[in-house]
């Protein structure tokens, strides 16, 4: 088969112009990004920025009304079958029978690969292994989590598809799993994660893409993303006045008063400690005392917030 020019071999997921329409909503409208090989890649963004439908269209369930998609080089459409046993994939909820048992389900799952993981591995990892024989209607909504985790990768996948694989999860399962997808990607597999859930993002990323309303409005590692702008809080009296604070902190600072009694400085320069000798001068030459002083960088949930907003969404 032909590969387009723009293909790379680097790259696990490359999608250009991808528009999906239902009916006269546009669900995505011309997104171009990509995923590169042996990589965790975050899809953000609110409910109903597309970013749902952008991978079903990846796994093939869904067909782009225009655009160009490749996974692993190939049509997800059109390539179904060549595509299947490489792709793995977890969905929220389905797929899975409701009398069907951790243990025997894996088993059978484990059968239609060459080379499948160990089911007693995954149970064991996790923490299966006292549900390993429950029904799987009567297991609790994590329980199906991380089944549903553990058949989108015991065939070994190059790719695998994770829509949002830690929701209703207690922290120590989600650290259970934040630690297998690391492992995925130390075994070379390629991770394609979408998540409501900023610090999963920012701890398992190598490169996230936020979409907003169908298009792509930011892309890049989360270091790229939050910068290098840095925070410095602190408690004093309220109603200071910071204009002499202003000016002798570096160009482009920002000083506020909010709530009263609690002030923010932000630097695009980032905090130094000239910028705190600066501050607890200043106090010092105001006579008030800096309480609870602390340094703060801007995290992807503040990135996502600037760019996506505040309010609340459907």
């Amino acid at each position: 088969m032909s590969r387009l020019a723009w293909v790379s071999d680097a790259q696990a997921v490359e999608i250009r112009g991808l528009v999906k329409r239902y009916g006269r909503t546009t669900a995505v409208d011309g997104l171009s990004m990509r995923a590169g090989r042996g990589q965790v890649t975050a899809i953000l963004g609110p409910n109903g920025a597309g970013k749902t439908t952008t991978v079903e269209v990846c796994e093939g369930y869904r067909r782009a009304d225009s655009g160009t998609v490749r996974v692993l080089g190939l049509d997800p459409a059109r390539d179904a079958r060549a595509l299947r046993p490489r792709v793995g994939v977890m969905l929220q909820s389905g797929g899975i029978p409701t009398t069907a048992r951790p243990a025997d389900y894996l088993a059978v799952m484990a059968r239609f690969y060459a080379h499948p993981i160990a089911p007693s591995w995954l149970i064991d990892r996790l923490g299966l292994a006292e549900s390993a024989r429950t029904p799987f209607r009567r297991l609790s909504g994590g329980q199906r989590q991380r089944l549903s985790l553990a058949a989108a990768i015991i065939g070994r996948p190059e790719l695998v598809f994770l829509d949002e694989p830690t929701a209703g999860l207690d922290p120590q399962a989600r650290r259970a799993t934040w630690d297998l997808i690391a492992g995925l990607r130390t075994s070379g597999a390629t991770v394609i994660l979408t998540t409501h859930y900023l610090e999963e993002a920012e701890r398992l990323a190598d490169h996230v893409v936020i979409m907003d309303h169908g298009v792509l409005v930011a892309e890049g590692t989360p270091a790229e993303l939050t910068g290098t702008q840095g925070q410095l809080r602190f408690r004093a009296e309220p109603g200071l006045d910071t204009g002499g604070l202003l000016a002798a902190l570096p160009q482009g600072t920002l000083v506020k008063e909010s709530p009263s009694g609690q002030y923010l400085i932000e630097l695009a320069s980032g905090v130094d400690p000239q910028v705190v000798a600066t501050v607890t001068a200043w106090c010092a030459e105001q006579g008030v005392l800096a309480q609870s002083l602390r340094i703060e960088s801007r995290t992807l949930e503040d990135v996502f917030l600037e760019l996506t907003g505040r309010e609340l969404r459907s």
